[in-house]
């Protein structure tokens, strides 16, 4: 895909940093070590974000493990591959192979069962996992699955020295990969050379955050390190949100429109009541979930 640059947009009135999350080291899958970044307590907070994983490491035995079959339903998540080659089979008849740059969007709906396994065993995989919650309504319909290639990845250049790829939403006039109306998410890929600005516009009544791979920013004038989130607050004046590069930085920025309703979780099942929750248990239990 062409690379166009773009005039820069400006923000009135900035969102600043209401509280900066260090994550959790954890393992999940076969042992995979990740950090858990968008923890289950800050659910409601960052509403439709259910959780946000950071895989990173050039050790194989943190990441070949894999994360053998597994089900899903009531949510929707999205694989971002910055290195590295995984493999994506599922109950629906889906596979596909995730590589540099790279993004998985499924729709797990009534029901899933899925794998994700790398294809390499040595090397650097870093990446994300985010999951995205659904609305009541959409809980039960047809899973759904979308492999887009680094290549498809939509991507532009500001004036000011930004690159941005985005992965969902809008920005700058340039349509991300995928869009959604019940969550209008914006999941962008932020590149900044050391002093460099970039300023985003959000809709007020979304919830926003950042994370840092690469460097360090400064959001409204507060420091955001390495392998940090920041939440933004939601300050009902601010129109978007500024990053300020401190030195050569990379990050993800993540808003979307929250759903306000019930938040009901059991591991791999995010539905809006526990009934819901013991009936996702037994149709899984008897083979009913991704069949």
């Amino acid at each position: 895909m062409t690379q166009q640059t773009v005039k820069a947009q400006s923000v009135r009135m900035a969102r600043g940093v209401e509280r900066v999350i260090n994550g959790q080291a954890v393992t999940d899958g076969a042992g995979v070590k990740i950090k858990r970044v968008l923890t289950q307590p800050l659910q409601r907070r960052l509403d439709p974000f259910l959780m946000l994983d950071a895989f990173g490491s050039d050790k194989p035995g943190d990441y070949i493990a894999g994360f053998p079959e597994h089900p899903h339903r009531g949510f929707e998540t999205v694989s971002y591959m910055i290195h590295g080659s995984m493999r994506h089979k599922d109950s629906a008849g889906n596979e596909g192979l995730i590589t540099d740059g790279g993004v998985q969007w499924m729709t797990a709906g009534r029901g899933v069962a899925h794998s994700e396994m790398p294809e390499q065993t040595d090397g650097l995989m870093e990446g994300f996992q985010l999951w995205l919650n659904l609305p009541a309504r959409d809980k039960m319909s047809a899973p759904w699955y979308r492999d887009i290639p680094s290549e498809q990845v939509p991507q532009f250049a500001t004036d000011q020295g930004a690159t941005v790829r985005v992965i969902a939403g809008v920005s700058h006039g340039v349509q991300g990969a995928v869009q959604r109306a019940a969550t209008e998410p914006i999941y962008l890929d932020i590149s900044l050379p050391a002093n460099a600005v970039f300023e985003q516009s959000l809709p007020p009544g979304h919830n926003a955050f950042i994370y840092v791979f690469r460097g360090q920013v400064a959001v409204d004038q507060q420091d955001v390190p390495l392998q940090r989130m920041a939440i933004l607050a939601n300050s009902p004046d601010a129109d978007g949100v500024r990053i300020v590069a401190s030195q050569d930085s990379r990050v993800i920025l993540v808003a979307g429109r929250p759903l306000g309703e019930p938040i009901a979780q059991y591991g791999p099942f995010v539905m809006n009541t526990q009934e819901e929750l013991v009936q996702a248990v037994e149709d899984f239990r008897a083979g009913r979930l991704g069949a």
